[in-house]
């Protein structure tokens, strides 16, 4: 196939380039700034509309996976713009190109996050479940709606509600690193909060399986189906590291540091499950904490 990417040098894309090269596929980078020649590389610009439509013809499947890091910074009214433009604006006019398109490619994949549900204490949330209230739902129903002209189109859209992404080379994981191997980590708050994570290995496989699986559509939880609470994510943290995990950081304290981020991302509670995409034939190489941990730390 030919596939086109947004988002190729984040965390994610960069790991899934490879995997879809090695599986035989052509993929064209959509960036921003164009720094090296060639016809693996198109530019793109959604702050003023800009994109080269001619990079989306002949193309099989686009993976949009562009979007301002949002846990980069503190919230203030700027960042809470940054993020939602990003994902929002990029995504309506990808969609919006792709319509236009004579022949237009099958599939579009498309991030989304599973702070769609927001914080449900310690309920089991499926692709079924409604959306939650708050910022980062908000923003998630608008990043999945910005895909709907792709769909009138015709073309089938995966939207990817992804959970906390763990890998050695980024992301929160690497961010909790320091402190763990201080001997200064621990849980955060009361430690119950549900968190619904995947290990990048089986994130970059299940894009790929979202690709080329015709029966998925819709919303897709992007998550292990083994969530777990805050407490246990700490603990076998601490135990891979060989540190201990007793220093746990309050409520308060998060919030202070963090402000509005901290409800909305540190101590937010979502215990999800990936309904759809089991019941599509993926196959999780890491359901489990533990072992997912050891292997994405192994060279960290």
């Amino acid at each position: 196939m030919k596939i086109l990417i947004t988002g190729s040098s984040g965390l994610i894309g960069s790991v899934l380039i490879p995997l879809l090269t090695g599986e035989g596929h052509q993929m064209v980078r959509l960036v921003r700034h164009k720094k090296d020649p060639g016809e693996d590389v198109a530019v793109w610009d959604p702050d003023t509309g800009k994109l080269e439509t001619s990079s989306l013809t002949k193309t099989d499947a686009v993976i949009n996976l562009a979007g301002e890091n949002i846990a980069g910074s503190r919230w203030t009214d700027e960042h809470k713009k940054r993020i939602r433009e990003s994902r929002v604006r990029g995504t309506q006019l990808l969609s919006e190109s792709l319509a236009q398109l004579g022949v237009p490619p099958r599939v579009l994949v498309s991030a989304s996050a599973v702070g769609f549900y927001g914080s449900r204490g310690d309920e089991v949330l499926t692709e079924e479940s409604p959306a939650g209230s708050g910022f980062l739902p908000e923003v998630c129903k608008e990043w999945e709606a910005a895909t709907e002209p792709a769909r009138q189109k015709g073309i089938r859209v995966v939207n990817l509600r992804i959970g906390m992404v763990l890998s050695g080379k980024g992301g929160a994981l690497t961010a909790m690193l320091p402190a763990f191997k201080a001997g200064a980590g621990g849980k955060i708050g009361d430690g119950r909060q549900f968190v619904s994570w995947i290990a990048i290995d089986d994130l970059t496989r299940a894009i790929s399986h979202a690709v080329i699986t015709e029966s998925l559509s819709g919303p897709v939880n992007t998550t292990s189906p083994n969530p777990v609470r805050n407490l246990e994510l700490t603990k076998a943290l601490g135990k891979v590291l060989g540190r201990p995990a007793i220093v746990p950081v309050p409520a308060f304290g998060i919030r202070l540091m963090f402000g509005e981020m901290a409800d909305a991302l540190l101590l937010a509670s979502q215990r999800v499950h990936p309904t759809r995409l089991e019941a599509s034939g993926f196959n999780f190489q890491f359901p489990e904490i533990e072992p997912a941990l050891r292997h994405v730390l192994k060279e960290a």
